[in-house]
């Protein structure tokens, strides 16, 4: 099993009644395989955004069900309002909320350090360092939840997430439910109820210090004197590696709070103490906090994601051989897939110059590489309509004239687009507000979102209006445009209307993802039958119009433009390029 896999299955095993999420790298596959191998057992749901699905997953758990919520690192962020508070008031059920961080920023936009949220929210955190651990500990983190009331973080990382190892599965039990009692002064957090909560928060830490110094997720391994090790998650796994057998190890599994009896006992009965952990000193930090000395950043890299040649290179000095390449591969950046619905609106819009493009967190982010080049900003989820709305009223005062277009796709907006969109409208900016609608949440592997018209678990569901729910804002209907992606025409006319407007407007963009599972609704609404576009040679005269579109189909070669037929859908945006009408749709 993966490490997402294991969690999920220890979810069931420990009788998780309530799950939800956002989908996010490297954390997805977690709901993914409640909602789908589980669902009978588990109801499962995508939320819109984290905060939402932390909140209901409080309300399970509150009302006497476990409760489980999942997002990665980003997404702790996101959730962090109602995770703090409800370390104070603690839960009923057991509660889990997984961070699913992302050492190297393989998909994300930075590489935050989530073990401080444990510290900051003053709750336990556990850290498995393969997926038998990632599924044991997540029952006992159930466990843990119910015996101190409180909510567990359970923090992972990619590797741990996407790595697989042998699991041994076990049943499932149903656990005890929990009759629900109206409990005002525990559960509404006012400040007169939050000062007594406030008391109650430290009196637990206290409690669970003593727990992380006696319990068996905290285990030092005796081997030679030399050398002792300190680590925990999958960079125990790179020590163990690195170190071999003549080293003693301390595996933590249980991180907040730490175990610094046992820490300061292992550390006396080694000659040279290491810390070895991803990216921030967390636990480095604390442990010469106590007076211990240690080795850690002081030689291991703060950034990036470890792995073995990465520690023995940082702690030993060692590089194994490795084998050279007589020819350097050809750089592959990621690009637009061929067809994508998005590819046609970024050319239309490369093509206005005195426009800031504001973008946002999705495989349309891509639209910022070359040869496109028609995002300026990408900072979070939801960000790019607020952040246009910002930089608008400045351009108002310092550049008259300059426009501002922000592009956010359907489940982007869902998850935070909403409100950055009212705010728009709330104080009459100007800004255009693109919403990009592929018909589902694309970059994480196609989960569906509100718009989609279907749940996690496969049901129908009331897909979400946009045009309507933009005119529930105060949007005039003739300031909302809808437009097919793919017809550059189109796109030509919304923007020039939108941009030429002292409204607010918008502009959606409807077309399914070029790899999304087409439903007998897009079917309907939709021309999907199979094309294809091919280049008359005679025709071509190599002037590489068609390949500033960015669609990885085309190829120039041998002093002419040809189409590779394996990838290319008939989405005609290439077609509509040529100056010469060189590129023609099959059977056309």
């Amino acid at each position: 099993m993966t490490g997402n896999e294991a969690a999920a299955r220890g979810a069931y095993e420990a009788g998780v009644l309530f799950a939800s999420a956002y989908p996010g790298t490297p954390s997805t596959e977690i709901l993914e395989n409640l909602g789908g191998k589980y669902k009978n057992e588990v109801y499962s749901e995508w939320a819109p955004n984290e905060k939402v699905a932390v909140e209901a997953a409080i309300g399970a758990a509150i009302a006497g069900g476990r409760a489980l919520a999942c997002m990665k690192h980003v997404g702790v962020n996101v959730a962090a309002d109602p995770l703090m508070t409800f370390g104070y008031t603690g839960t009923t059920a057991g509660f889990v909320i997984v961070s699913a961080d992302d050492p190297g920023m393989h998909s994300s936009q930075n590489e935050q350090d989530n073990r401080f949220y444990a510290k900051f929210a003053k709750i336990p955190m556990l850290e498995p360092s393969n997926s038998q651990e990632a599924k044991d500990y997540m029952k006992i983190a159930y466990e843990l939840s119910e015996k101190w009331s409180t909510p567990v973080f359970f923090r992972m990382t990619t590797r741990v997430c996407h790595s697989k190892s042998i699991v041994e599965m076990g049943e499932r039990t149903e656990a005890e439910s929990f009759k629900y009692e109206k409990q005002i002064t525990r559960y509404v957090a006012t400040p007169a109820n939050a000062k007594g909560m406030r008391v109650k928060v430290e009196e637990r830490l206290k409690i669970m210090e003593e727990f992380s110094n006696s319990t068996e997720l905290n285990k030092p391994e005796y081997n030679g004197t030399k050398v002792g090790v300190i680590s925990a998650g999958v960079a125990y796994q790179y020590a163990r590696e690195v170190f071999g057998e003549d080293a003693s190890y301390l595996k933590l599994g249980f991180t907040h709070p730490m175990p610094m009896e046992v820490i300061k006992e292992f550390a006396s009965k080694v000659d040279k103490l290491y810390v070895v952990e991803e990216l921030e000193p967390y636990m480095e930090d604390q442990i010469r906090a106590a007076g211990i000395d240690c080795i850690g950043k002081a030689v291991i890299p703060n950034m990036g994601e470890l792995d073995t040649d990465r520690v023995r290179k940082a702690v030993l000095g060692l590089e194994n051989p490795t084998l050279k390449a007589e020819k350097k591969a050809a750089g592959r950046p990621p690009t637009l897939c061929a067809g994508c619905p998005h590819r046609g609106f970024f050319y239309s819009l490369s093509r206005r110059k005195d426009v800031m493009v504001t973008g946002d967190i999705g495989c349309y982010t891509l639209g910022s590489a070359e040869p496109l080049f028609a995002i300026d900003t990408t900072i979070c989820m939801g960000a790019s309509i607020s952040t246009g709305h910002g930089a608008s009223k400045v351009f108002e005062k310092i550049q008259p004239g300059k426009k501002v277009v922000s592009v956010i796709g359907d489940s982007t907006f869902f998850h935070s687009g909403v409100t950055s969109l009212m705010d728009v409208v709330y104080n009459r900016g100007t800004s255009v507000a693109v919403i990009l609608d592929n018909r589902i949440t694309g970059m994480t592997g196609h989960q569906q979102n509100p718009g989609s018209g279907y749940t996690l678990m496969g049901e129908p569901a009331p897909a979400v209006d946009i045009p309507a729910l933009c005119m529930a804002m105060g949007i005039k209907k003739e300031n909302i445009h809808i437009v097919n992606p793919n017809n550059l025409h189109e796109n030509e006319v919304a923007l020039d209307k939108a941009l030429g407007s002292d409204e607010t407007s918008v502009i959606i963009t409807k077309w399914p993802c070029v790899l999304k599972k087409i439903t007998e609704e897009d079917k309907k609404a939709f021309d999907l039958s199979k094309k294809q576009c091919k280049v008359d040679p005679e025709a071509c005269i190599n002037c590489k119009m068609c390949i500033k579109t960015g669609c990885p189909a085309l190829q120039a070669k041998d002093g002419k433009v040809v189409i590779d037929s394996g990838s290319c859908v008939g989405c005609g945006v290439c077609q509509q390029v040529c100056p010469m009408g060189a590129i023609q749709k099959a059977g056309e």
